[in-house]
């Protein structure tokens, strides 16, 4: 576990196949798809064999008139919780917690100074 470390980040846009092109061109990376909860792909993008990021087309999710943007994920080792002490100390909570299943348990806020945010409690992964 890395509580309180960023541990993920994924772009969300209107144009998949145009980001994987540019960052493929541009960092070299490699993608395979997962299904998304309701529907969709999610695509994991690979360095040198580890998975960096993850793409989507945000209109999946309902994202369709916001702007492209990546969004960062912190490893928090009690989502539930977290996000209670989150908004107590004046975050606004964007999406309540919900599970992924192989990923985690995952909760989306701004800070109090309006910046976007997830927070993950992921599942156990398998040292190799």
């Amino acid at each position: 576990m890395a509580h309180g470390m960023f541990v993920w980040n994924e772009l969300a846009t209107d144009d998949v196949e145009a980001a994987k092109r540019f960052f493929a061109e541009t960092l070299g990376w490699s993608y395979h798809a997962m299904g998304m909860p309701g529907g969709g792909t999610y695509w994991i993008a690979q360095a040198e064999g580890k998975e960096v990021a993850g793409l989507f087309d945000k209109r999946q999710i309902g994202l369709g008139s916001a702007p492209a943007h990546w969004l960062a994920y912190v490893d928090v080792d009690d989502i539930d919780a977290r996000l209670k002490l989150a908004e107590t100390n004046g975050a606004k909570i964007h999406r309540a917690a919900f599970d992924i299943p192989g990923v985690g348990r995952i909760g989306i806020l701004a800070d109090p100074t309006g910046a976007a945010l997830g927070f993950i409690t992921p599942v156990p992964r398998p040292t190799a």
